[in-house]
């Protein structure tokens, strides 16, 4: 149950994206006199629609986006000769670039929000000091060390034989060098401290023996304070950015595009650094909200904000980032650039992505990723 209603809370939450990018643009069209005739959110047959003054707003059947259409942005379009000075085109350079950039700056600042409440309330998960997750009644047919140590869910185990805070790894580590040997492990129950004594034994691990006790981890919690938060978001959003042009540089490469071909037309099994959809991603957000780990889904919301922001923005037609690279030109040369050159070059790039796009929804579909 909880898996659904994360999946459905975050493809809301996409929808509402949609509905803040293009209202950025409203907004900022409206406030320098550009004319809007359209705001809808989706694409293809109307699903319902209203005028207000000079504007229609609407939805469409199909949710993957949205637009706002401003007098004077479609080359072919016939403009009205009273209307021309509040066309795109008629407008300062300056205006009609803030006009374009008001969009993938609120998923920057979507991001940074989200991360700095993540960090503040959620907090960034901690290898160190685990918790025990549960306990298992018996090992290799014998009652497990844990279970006879007396251990208990929700114990956090701060040191073992002198390591204080230990991490996950360091606990396995010391438990598979010390199988038959006596060892301390302190853990906090209830605000004490308390030290047991037990005996790591062999148990069967994928397929191998090694030293075990006889428990499940799971990662605590740290939280940040308020300025902390902030710092941390701001260097949050810049991570994500980076790891944002390094993945799309990866899939358009050699390697990438041969991968996903393989992904494709092979059998190739996938592997989570697999390019995903939001299908994938919603099915991943699903799998965090099932398993106790709910409010993670804003850091993979505020993720998913910064790879839209930076989509958006290459220098690309029909992206945003391409009618700012357009404005950089006709600023740079003097006179301004025919939009209906570009038009060939739009619907190849917006081919590319669509095929794109298919394909990877159709992996998640056939081939998810766990």
């Amino acid at each position: 149950m909880a898996g659904t209603v994360g999946e459905i809370a975050f493809f809301v939450a996409l929808i509402l994206v949609i509905l803040v990018h293009e209202a950025a643009h409203f907004g900022v069209a409206k406030r320098f006199g550009f004319k809007v005739d359209e705001f809808f959110v989706g694409f293809g047959p109307r699903i319902w629609s209203t005028r207000r003054g000079e504007t229609e707003y609407g939805v469409k059947w199909i949710p993957a986006g949205g637009y706002v259409r401003i007098a004077g942005m479609n080359p072919f379009e016939q403009v009205r000769p009273e209307d021309v000075p509040r066309t795109y085109g008629s407008k300062p350079i300056w205006q009609r670039a803030l006009v374009i950039a008001a969009g993938p700056s609120t998923h920057f600042v979507l991001a940074f929000l989200l991360f700095a409440i993540w960090l503040g309330m959620v907090g960034q998960p901690s290898a160190r000091s685990p918790l025990v997750a549960e306990v298992a009644p018996r090992l290799a047919g014998h009652p497990s060390p844990a279970a006879t140590a007396g251990l208990r869910a929700g114990d956090q185990i701060v040191a073992i034989d002198g390591i204080s805070h230990p991490t996950d790894a360091q606990l396995i580590r010391f438990t598979r060098r010390h199988v038959g040997q006596e060892i301390a492990l302190q853990v906090e129950r209830d605000g004490r401290v308390l030290t047991v004594h037990l005996t790591p034994v062999l148990s069967q691990v994928g397929g191998r023996q090694v030293g075990r006790i006889g428990v499940a981890l799971t990662g605590t919690r740290e939280t940040a304070g308020p300025l902390a938060s902030i710092t941390g978001g701001g260097g949050m959003v810049w991570d994500s950015l980076v790891g944002s042009v390094k993945g799309l540089g990866r899939l358009f490469g050699p390697e990438g595009l041969g991968r996903l071909g393989r992904l494709l037309f092979t059998n190739a099994p996938r592997s989570s650094s697999d390019v995903q959809s939001v299908v994938g991603v919603g099915r991943v957000v699903g799998q965090a909200a099932a398993g106790s780990r709910f409010w993670d889904i804003l850091w993979v919301f505020a993720f998913v904000n910064v790879f839209i922001g930076f989509l958006n923005l290459l220098p690309l037609p029909p992206f945003d980032g391409g009618h700012l690279a357009v404005l950089a030109v006709e600023k740079a040369r003097g006179r301004k650039i025919d939009m209906r050159k570009l038009i060939p070059i739009s619907a190849a790039v917006a081919t590319l992505f669509v095929l794109l796009f298919v394909a990877v929804v159709y992996l998640d579909i056939a081939k998810p990723v766990g």
